[in-house]
């Protein structure tokens, strides 16, 4: 399962740097998935240290890449749509 959830990461990376939007994504998800890691990796530490722990490493810095781009693209995003509005609203008044 790590490695198969590892895999999509960089996917996910991927997609967000080339549509550069936060749409679809879920602070809050993203959230849960490092606090998961970060239990995964506290369980390898006390209990039972092996490779695995560093696939948990991997994993928690590929999401905190994704949750960095995230928040940017959320700022860009409401930017856009401010903007959008913006030019809406001069569009309306310019025709009457």
């Amino acid at each position: 399962m790590m490695l198969g959830f590892g895999l999509a990461w960089p996917f996910n990376i991927s997609r967000s740097l080339r549509t550069k939007t936060a749409a679809g994504k879920s602070f809050l998800f993203m959230i849960t998935i490092e606090f998961a890691y970060v239990c995964g990796m506290i369980h390898k530490i006390l209990h039972n240290f092996d490779w695995v722990f560093w696939l948990y490493v991997l994993n928690f810095v590929m999401v905190l890449i994704d949750t960095v781009l995230m928040i940017r693209y959320t700022k860009l995003d409401i930017f856009r749509k401010r903007r959008a509005e913006l030019r809406a609203r001069k569009h309306r008044q310019a025709a009457h």
